[in-house]
């Protein structure tokens, strides 16, 4: 009779370390991802020499106005005679990277990974990243219509809106939440105390989508050091487990999808949930990280995680559910709208928020409540990919 068997090792978060997110930083990509990869290994306790793998992801390399940016940024983000990956799935490649570091220590491959991700996006080869994404279109049944990203985001945001009864005002609010708990973080680029008429009064870019609905261009580099259970224990008193992932890749033709809801999240929460054990999300999760490069996108998202029934997320966020002494905190470091928005390292920024809100070390952003189960999520490429990670004290 043959046996299936299967054998995962414990995996851990000791140290994180993020930079400023700036629209423009000063620093290369290259002393992006090692500011960054210091405060993390600083944290940890451990010295580059100590680390056996580097796990690495950016977006395009045109953000960064290079060829091959992988390479490029390598010897920065330590990858110096070390096995190095670079892993990309558009805007959820933040979370996707430490899934990959994951399956690197959880298979015994390494035992003490560095994860580092970054993003330069004021290098990008047009004086504007949203000019990038001018090339990322089907070039038979998207490209005539001359689309870019805010074009589709807009449809998105009214498509749900439409079907959920959302009003804009009540989206406005999370903008709000997330500029206002930025202001507490010494990183932030977008901090502010603004009202839902500062959001409503904003220029307006493309209906329903006003500029203080979307999250900033920035450059910065997120990192974390990943080991395995004994090392974990070796090194500190107070792990964080990585204890579920979950990772979709949905159709890029996002014409033929049902816009009001995430189902590509939906997929790859209940993936991470499986893992962890956990059946009931919105009871389970003590603080959340969703992706809202949008404020739309955090009702969306939180929705698709299962954290807020189907069309009542905006509700929660009225009555105050989310804010950082609510019963489900969320974004309380300030999110993408709040804090910045460099794609790839914006995701990883989410998943240190959550291990520092788990340590207890947010300083004044620390949620109210204990806390001991954290989501962070990451969304990207055609509104098509998710990526989840749960990690536990």
């Amino acid at each position: 009779m043959k046996t299936n068997i299967y054998i995962k090792k414990r995996v851990a978060v000791i140290g994180a370390g993020t930079t400023l997110f700036r629209r423009r930083m000063l620093e290369t990509p290259q002393e992006l991802a090692w500011i960054a990869a210091r405060r993390a290994l600083d944290q940890a306790g451990l010295e580059i020499s100590d680390i056996d793998c580097v796990v690495s992801g950016s977006a395009p390399d045109a953000f960064d106005g290079v060829h091959l940016k992988g390479e490029y940024y390598s010897e920065g983000a330590g990858a110096i005679r070390k096995p190095h990956v670079r892993v990309f799935v558009g805007g959820g490649t933040g979370v996707f990277v430490p899934i990959a570091a994951w399956w690197h220590v959880a298979s015994g491959l390494c035992r003490r990974v560095l994860v580092v991700a970054e993003e330069k996006m004021s290098s990008a080869a047009d004086p504007h990243p949203q000019a990038v994404f001018r090339h990322i279109w089907d070039p038979i049944m998207e490209k005539p219509l001359n689309p870019n990203l805010i074009w589709i985001f807009a449809l998105e945001m009214h498509r749900y809106m439409h079907k959920c009864g959302v009003k804009k005002e009540d989206i406005a609010l999370v903008s709000v939440k997330n500029k206002r708990n930025a202001l507490d973080n010494p990183y932030a680029q977008a901090a502010a105390n603004i009202t839902v008429e500062d959001v409503l009064n904003s220029e307006l870019l493309v209906y329903p989508v006003n500029r203080l609905d979307i999250s900033p261009v920035s450059d910065g580099a997120a990192a974390l050091v990943m080991v395995s259970e004994e090392w974990a224990r070796r090194l500190t008193d107070t792990p964080i487990w990585v204890d579920g992932i979950g990772f979709t890749l949905d159709t890029a033709y996002w014409t033929n999808r049902e816009l009001s809801y995430p189902v590509y999240l939906k997929n790859a929460a209940e993936m991470a949930y499986r893992m962890a054990g956990i059946e009931r999300p919105a009871k389970d999760i003590d603080v959340a990280e969703p992706y809202d490069p949008f404020d739309y996108k955090e009702l969306h998202h939180l929705e698709g995680l299962g954290l807020a029934p189907r069309c009542k997320a905006a509700e929660m966020t009225r009555e105050g559910v989310t804010q950082r002494d609510g019963d489900l905190p969320v974004c309380p470091g300030g999110g993408l709208l709040g804090v910045g928005n460099p794609i790839a390292a914006a995701g990883l920024m989410k998943v240190a928020e959550i291990f520092w809100q788990l340590r207890g070390e947010a300083g004044k952003r620390q949620v109210k409540k204990s806390v001991t189960t954290g989501l962070a999520q990451a969304w990207g490429d055609l509104m098509q990919v998710g990526t989840v990670i749960i990690l536990r004290r």
